[in-house]
């Protein structure tokens, strides 16, 4: 799979992205930028040489090998001879005819070749979840800044006005202390705020490899909605069927079974066809017809069956460590699949309560909204006083903060699901980053400069 288009075209379009982005740009950015898919890829190309190493060890094996040997002799009591020399050179051709303990291997190299393609289909489909979550993380980050900027403000301005109506004699002193305590909390949730604020523009960086501002964010009239598909148990019928990791986990257990094979072979014979072909010379020495005693050819053809009688134990063993490894990966799988089936169905349930718990958190808000300002308005009637007013920002303050997660871990939780059954795709990405209209940044106040 290779990314380079996406590249290419990402690099034309980076003046504008680096700028600006919605959802999607951010993920087609993570798509070439994130070093954690990368190692997934690269771990896929690295476990399918597995298979064809394997499988090179069932075809021909073909070497070459050549000498020149020169030497000499010196009897007892005697004198050396004169130097021989000896050159030879040939070929050696095997193939396998029968050996199930590599048959078996290349088995299960196959099996985590498939496996590996399995994993870079979840490592795909956890970059979308990952992306997204660090996206929704920074939108609810502006808005909590927003809120916290608005609540400051508005503590500012009641400590202000607690302040003037002591300097007139109408208020006690303990009103304009717990104005200023209520105005002070507010400055420190602000810095609080635009610190988390920063840090989830820094994660997100983490991902694209480059700088994000000018999200786009959802629309005050936002209403959540379900997919077309309610019913929790066909979700995880899908999930168990189609999620990439736990197809990869299964595919990780028949290798396991394989190498059990693999490992009793060594309890079976072999049979191998051998053929060799080569070339000697000699020369030199005290050779009766001269410079050269021997030139000629030499070939051979045979069939060589191997039986083994004793290792040691060390057969024995390595069967019961196969044994052993596959245990572990079926109890991993049987532990993977639970936690899916349990993740699955919590995701669903969470994705249906997220529509009833979104609109609650947007009435709060409402509520609040009228609590304040009625408050307010018994303030300046002298039915209220500074303290409920500020007691009730806050609690606005509280309210506009949750709702905005809430809003965003509905989305989240909605690319959960489809993560979870195997179907997330960037389809479903598009779907969300349509509903991502407004200019999520338009609400903050400017960034104080200090002199």
């Amino acid at each position: 799979m290779s990314r380079r288009p996406l590249v290419l075209a990402l690099a034309l379009a980076l003046p504008f992205t680096a700028n600006a982005a919605d959802l999607l740009q951010t993920y087609e950015l993570a798509r070439t930028g994130d070093p954690q898919l990368s190692v997934a890829e690269s771990n896929r190309l690295y476990n399918k040489e597995g298979a064809v190493q394997a499988r090179g060890a069932l075809l021909p094996q073909i070497s070459g090998d050549a000498s020149l040997t020169r030497s000499k002799s010196k009897p007892d009591g005697g004198s050396w001879t004169d130097s021989s020399t000896s050159r030879s050179y040939g070929l050696v051709a095997s193939q396998t005819l029968f050996d199930w303990s590599r048959i078996a291997n290349l088995k299960g190299q196959k099996a985590i070749s498939q496996a590996a393609d399995y994993d870079l289909a979840s490592a795909n489909n956890e970059l979308i979840t990952r992306t997204s979550a660090a996206y929704f993380n920074v939108l609810v980050s502006i808005e909590s800044l927003a809120a916290a900027e608005t609540n400051e403000a508005a503590s500012k301005k009641q400590f202000d006005y607690a302040q003037k109506r002591l300097d007139v004699g109408l208020a006690p002193i303990t009103d304009v202390h717990e104005a200023r305590a209520q105005y002070d909390s507010a400055r420190a949730d602000t810095i609080l705020a635009r610190n988390a604020l920063d840090d989830a523009y820094r994660a997100l960086t983490e991902i694209t490899g480059q700088p994000l501002v000018n999200l786009k964010g959802l629309p005050d009239d936002f209403r959540p909605e379900l997919p077309p598909e309610q019913n929790a148990e066909s979700w995880v019928a899908r999930a168990v069927e189609q999620n990439p990791a736990l197809k990869s986990s299964e595919y990780q257990v028949q290798s396991a079974e394989y190498g059990v094979s693999s490992a009793r072979a060594g309890h079976y014979p072999t049979l191998a066809l051998r053929g060799t072909y080569g070339r000697d010379a000699a020369w030199g020495g005290s050779s009766p017809v001269g410079n050269q005693s021997f030139d000629g050819d030499s070939q051979s053809i045979g069939v060589t069956l191997s039986v083994p009688i004793f290792s040691g134990g060390i057969t024995q063993s390595q069967v019961r460590q196969a044994l052993a490894q596959r245990d572990i990966a079926q109890d991993q799988y049987e532990q993977q699949k639970r936690a899916l089936v349990r993740n699955t169905s919590n995701a669903y349930q969470a994705l249906v309560a997220g529509v009833s718990e979104v609109e609650a958190r947007r009435l709060a808000v409402v509520s609040a909204q009228a609590a304040l300002d009625a408050s307010q308005v018994g303030l300046e009637v002298g039915t209220r006083t500074v303290l409920d007013v500020l007691q009730n920002q806050r609690t606005l303050f509280q309210a506009q903060v949750e709702y905005a997660s809430s809003k965003y871990q509905f989305l989240q939780n909605r690319l959960s699901l489809e993560q979870a059954a195997g179907t997330l795709d960037v389809n479903d990405l598009q779907d969300i980053n349509r509903l991502l209209t407004a200019d999520a940044e338009a609400r903050l106040a400017p960034i104080p400069v200090v002199q």
